[in-house]
């Protein structure tokens, strides 16, 4: 997934990827996670579009393996998102893949599993949702089947290690 672009060209990525609790760890790149957040306006309305440059970054953060960054930027959008929507339900299950992936690569297998437990769950209450067409929707655009049966998957392995990342943007290029 390329970086898309925003005002004033495309968004850097962060300088490093954020660990909490990594021995001698950096802070957060908080100056370039800004400038995506920025691009986040107080409301969506009727829907989050798929296309919108920090969503697409917050799922590209992800596929990069800068999943604290992610989360980050994701909750901004997950924020302006309409209550009640899809497209705030398939968020949160993005960003707790995006923990997920964190606490893998922590080494805490068992709190990701529950995580990944978590964003399966999101999805599956996509779909006593009411489906009217918006468009350019996220919801409409995310494959929602592919990432259901890859978190099944995940949740069906005796133990998760750091290679059992999911990627976000890559589910999407697969369809």
């Amino acid at each position: 997934m390329n970086v898309p672009p925003h005002a004033s060209g495309p968004l850097p990525w962060p300088q490093w990827a954020y660990v909490p609790g990594q021995a001698a760890a950096l802070d957060a790149d908080y100056q370039t996670l800004d400038m995506a957040k920025a691009l986040v306006p107080p409301a969506f309305r009727g829907y989050v579009p798929a296309r919108h440059p920090a969503l697409r970054y917050g799922l590209a953060l992800n596929d990069r393996g800068y999943f604290w960054e992610s989360q980050e930027v994701l909750e901004a959008v997950w924020a302006a998102a309409p209550q009640g929507g899809r497209e705030r339900i398939l968020l949160r299950a993005c960003i707790l893949t995006a923990n997920a992936n964190l606490r893998l690569r922590m080494q805490k297998a068992h709190s990701a599993t529950r995580l990944f437990g978590e964003a399966l769950a999101e999805l599956r209450a996509l779909s006593s949702r009411k489906v009217a067409a918006t468009g350019d929707g996220f919801f409409e655009s995310f494959p929602v089947p592919a990432m259901t049966a890859l978190l099944q998957a995940k949740l069906g392995r005796a133990q998760l290690t750091k290679a059992d990342w999911i990627a976000l943007g890559a589910i999407v290029r697969s369809q």
